[in-house]
């Protein structure tokens, strides 16, 4: 069955509003916010409401495994949107191919400049109890799927990549400062790739276990200083520890934004361990060196750029060339931030 058109879209929504969820007449918005979904803001009777639309071909069973974890993380103080459920007690309403969930809406707002130190203890303190709550859960027993692919990364193919993107700059007729830009960090990113087998070689032995999955600064809501809530929660894939907290901790924009980053990172991860106390030093201590992996392998922005630009491709440029600097600063100091985060452990 092909998917419907927008508008069909749009008047499946109202129609499973009004019978699956008795909010008739609701008027809906759809929001410029979202990857794998399709968003809208539904207003009824006063009160307003997240509407989540679900692409055709949804695994929905994992979705709903999903919001299962974003309950189990609700009951451990950790803020989440709450859900709404279907009148007959359904987390996903799925109506003439097409598949939404409905949630309480939460006041709040992403952070896109770095977060404030408050907001660093919040988020860390956070993620430490989604990793407490998180870390009995079944399938955290399960081997992780992905793990032996990350910890052995196709850096040749990476390096095949950065030649034919350097080759496609080289080509052009006419160059922008963008174009000057890539050839710089390209450059500089085969130069890093170097640096890979011994990075990986300094690897722990680490744990893995089910995580948020997407546990960025897109996916938390701040109110001020005070997290709202965390959304987005993903469907239950064991994975490591230290790459989640490092992702978090060692975030680009407070890499690159904030002079004092590994003490930024380093009070981030401390409230982290003030709420999951159990966790593995190992793990703690890892999760710099784990993050700067992350971003040493990834042409996410760059890539698009020369081969399939987004819609939104000079955000998509920006975000590369944060990413970048994040790289390059986290490779030159990592020896301090690992000695900041051993200090941590060993508190």
């Amino acid at each position: 069955m092909s998917e419907p058109t927008t508008a069909e879209t749009h008047q499946t929504i109202l129609a499973t509003l009004a019978e699956d969820y008795a909010m008739g007449e609701a008027e809906v918005t759809r929001l410029p916010i979202g990857q794998g979904t399709v968003n809208y803001r539904a207003a009824w009777r006063g009160r307003d409401y997240f509407v989540k639309h679900y692409p055709a071909g949804t695994d929905l069973d994992a979705e709903s495994q999903a919001i299962d974890l974003t309950d189990l993380a609700a009951r451990h103080e950790v803020p989440t949107p709450g859900l709404v459920r279907t009148r007959q007690g359904q987390a996903i309403s799925h109506r003439d191919n097409v598949a939404v969930s409905v949630w309480e809406w939460v006041r709040g707002h992403t952070v896109t400049d770095g977060f404030t130190p408050a907001q660093q203890e919040a988020a860390g303190a956070a993620l430490g109890r989604i990793h407490h709550a998180f870390a009995t859960h079944p399938d955290s027993a399960r081997t992780s799927p992905e793990l032996e692919t990350w910890l052995h990364p196709d850096v040749t193919g990476i390096e095949d990549t950065i030649t034919d993107l350097l080759e496609r700059v080289a080509q052009r007729d006419h160059r922008d400062d963008f174009d000057h830009l890539a050839e710089q960090t390209l450059t500089e990113r085969r130069h890093a790739l170097r640096e890979v087998p011994a990075l990986l070689d300094g690897l722990p032995v680490m744990t893995t276990q089910v995580l948020h999955g997407d546990y960025s600064a897109v996916n938390l809501l701040f109110d001020g200083e005070r997290l709202s809530a965390v959304t987005d929660f993903r469907p239950p894939e064991p994975f490591l520890i230290a790459y989640e907290l490092g992702r978090i901790a060692f975030d680009p924009r407070t890499v690159v934004l904030d002079e004092n980053w590994i003490t930024a990172a380093s009070r981030l991860v401390a409230a982290y361990l003030d709420t999951n106390p159990a966790v593995r030093g190992e793990d703690v201590r890892a999760c710099a060196r784990v993050a700067l992996l992350q971003l040493l392998r990834s042409l996410y922005g760059v890539k698009q750029h020369y081969r399939k630009p987004g819609l939104y491709q000079k955000d998509l440029d920006d975000f590369w060339l944060l990413r970048h600097r994040a790289s390059n600063r986290l490779l030159a100091q990592l020896d301090h931030a690992e000695a900041a985060l051993d200090e941590i452990t060993r508190r």
